[in-house]
């Protein structure tokens, strides 16, 4: 790791502007801040809807309609579907159903195949259920063909190939008042009758493309990262992609994707041209097999004690050791040190916010630095350099991305935040200069901020035949983030509010625990109906909105991205918020719940 030796302070000797530095970041936000905000970018239907095609099935599932029913219904087959079924299991609940769309387990690390995929949290702590299941990664970040393995040996240690329906996409889901039962339509013909429903659909699930002018007027090649074209492109996804050696090749896009596939498409691609609106902060990745002496010292427990202490300190709590130690965990460690370093440390809240910006301010001057270090050319080290909050955009950590765009065939083609002016059929207009492609690839990523219903892919109909889309017109409502009043015997793993965690599989995890734990109930004490109390969903929301108050600061500050609606975090209601005291408050507020006993705020029947 980079050395922390320095000392952060003036007092202590500021080694940068902190003044010159706010003042840079707003103009960097500023200039980047679109009237369409998230508009900008259109769905993948009609002439796009190819780009969520699945590339990657070798045979289609041949079947007959079903018209059954179940007890409980997973939607979902990445690992919130996955973690909901295992804790049911775990609670001795055989009666499950999968529905996934795609052709195997593995939700996210199904479709992103693209070479370099890998988690970009370490997989000590990204992975669940490692001591469950037995399994200890072979590195610190695996990659993502091994975490699909990894999906499908824990189906496999649940049993849930024993019921599942690949190939099979939810189209619509209503609530039958007259048998209590959900119906539960597909692309397949299926009505099939559930009990309960757990809808696990990703945050990160349905990919987009951005609405540049004529980008339905190219004629070359092109495909989304998340459905990668090896046909065209060769090479798997541990990189020799020969099939581009005489191709001149444009990436759209320079997020967390982006930077992992690179420098696989540097190496492959006669000429690669890489488009730029807001760069990404890249750190060192430092990856290293996995140490077997450190496996032998682990304890029963570690795993949770390990997800627990990573948690903590990514969403700014404090911890007595920091277990992990790396670039995720560095802005609380320099924290830390400016505190040490006052004769008497003010550490009331709004003391404490200023010491966190200068911790923050001195990591990304590391980050900045990183970037001089590595870039031969000032001018593309220059645009490469990302001005605003660590957490503004998800970090990325990389050895092989920085040294990419030293290769004579890779050209950065910065746009100074605008974006790309047009597509035209031979190539990409930026900044006013054509550049003529063969193949056009769009790392642009996933919906965040639109519908529930609409990334789902399915409308979900509850009491009166009310959809959720109407009974959220106005924002969110629900109990604890799973549970919405009008919708009984029903539950939604994701982020709106609930507890945020760039480590989402924690999150997942827990929300998991917590619907096992009200099904169990529910079949044991033979209840037929569980759902929110509209008094309980009020309070609920009341104290998302009061507690997210506290972010929007930070959010309207920051860079636009999906973290903040593209920079209009105004615009999205404030309910839709995560619960703002931070996912460690919001997972224990769950223990809590639980161990109460009286499943206060839920009706039950």
């Amino acid at each position: 790791m980079t050395d922390q030796s320095t000392e952060p302070t003036e007092a202590a000797g500021l080694a940068f502007d902190p003044d010159a530095l706010r003042q840079k970041y707003s103009l960097e936000k500023i200039k980047r801040i679109r009237e369409d905000g998230n508009n900008q970018y259109i769905e993948v239907k009609g002439d796009f809807a190819h780009y969520v095609d699945d590339p990657y099935l070798e045979t289609i599932i041949e079947r007959e309609p079903l018209n059954d029913e179940i007890d409980i219904a997973i939607i979902g087959g990445g690992f919130g579907g996955l973690l909901s079924a295992a804790r049911l299991r775990e609670n001795g609940i055989d009666n499950i159903r999968m529905i996934e769309k795609a052709g195997d387990f593995g939700g996210t690390w199904y479709w992103n195949r693209y070479p370099g995929a890998a988690c970009d949290i370490e997989s000590y702590v990204y992975l669940p259920l490692l001591e469950e299941i037995g399994y200890m990664p072979v590195k610190k970040y695996i990659d993502g063909k091994d975490i699909l393995d990894y999906s499908q040996q824990l189906a496999r240690h649940y049993d849930l190939y024993d019921d599942v329906c690949f190939q099979t996409e939810a189209t619509e889901v209503r609530w039958d008042e007259s048998i209590a039962r959900w119906v539960i339509k597909t692309n397949r013909g299926d009505e099939m009758k559930a009990r309960f429903i757990v809808m696990s659909n990703g945050p990160l699930n349905r990919p987009k493309l951005p609405g540049i002018p004529g980008i339905d007027s190219y004629k070359g090649h092109t495909f989304h990262t998340s459905r990668w074209d090896y046909d065209y492109t060769g090479g798997t996804a541990d990189g020799g992609l020969t099939g581009l050696k005489d191709k001149r090749v444009g990436v759209i896009g320079t997020g967390a994707t982006a930077v992992q596939c690179v420098p696989h498409l540097a190496e492959g691609a006669k000429q690669l041209c890489i488009f730029q609106r807001t760069p990404s902060s890249i750190d060192e990745r430092n990856d290293h097999p996995t140490d077997p002496d450190w496996v032998a010292s682990l304890e029963p427990g570690w795993h949770q004690k390990r997800m627990d202490n990573f948690n903590i300190l990514v969403t700014g709590g404090i911890a007595e050791e920091d277990l992990v130690k790396d670039g995720w965990t560095e802005i609380i460690r320099n924290l830390l040190f400016i505190v040490k370093n006052e004769n008497e440390p003010d550490l009331s809240p709004g003391a404490m916010g200023e010491k966190m910006e200068l911790a923050d301010f001195q990591k990304m001057e590391q980050i900045r630095k990183r970037v001089d270090d590595t870039i031969t050319d000032e001018e593309t080290a220059e645009h490469l350099k990302p001005y605003y909050r660590q957490f503004c955009k998800r970090p990325c950590f990389h050895d092989d991305y920085l040294p990419a765009f030293n290769r004579p065939n890779v050209e950065l083609i910065d746009t100074d935040g605008q974006g790309i002016d047009r597509i035209t059929e031979k190539g990409v207009v930026a900044n006013g200069i054509e550049y003529e492609l063969d193949c056009i690839i769009f790392a642009t990523g996933f919906e965040v901020g639109t519908g529930y219903s609409r990334r789902s892919g399915y409308e979900i109909y509850g009491r009166k035949g009310t959809s959720l889309t109407q009974r959220w017109s106005e924002g969110a409502r629900t109990l604890h983030g799973m549970q919405s009043h009008g919708f009984p015997n029903s539950f939604m793993l994701g982020h709106i509010q609930s507890g945020f965690t760039p480590n989402y599989p924690h999150a997942l995890n827990e929300q998991s625990k917590h619907i096992a734990y009200i099904i169990k109930h529910c079949l044991d004490g033979n209840q037929r109906i569980v759902e929110a109390s509209e008094e309980a969903e009020t309070d609920w929301v009341n104290t998302i909105i009061k507690l997210a108050r506290d972010s929007q600061k930070f959010l309207a500050d920051c860079t636009p991205g999906y973290y903040n609606n593209e920079g209009k975090p105004q615009e999205r209601a404030l309910q839709d918020s995560n619960y703002g005291a931070g996912s460690e408050a919001f997972f224990k507020i769950l223990k809590e719940w639980r161990e109460e006993g009286s499943l206060a705020g839920l009706e039950l029947s």
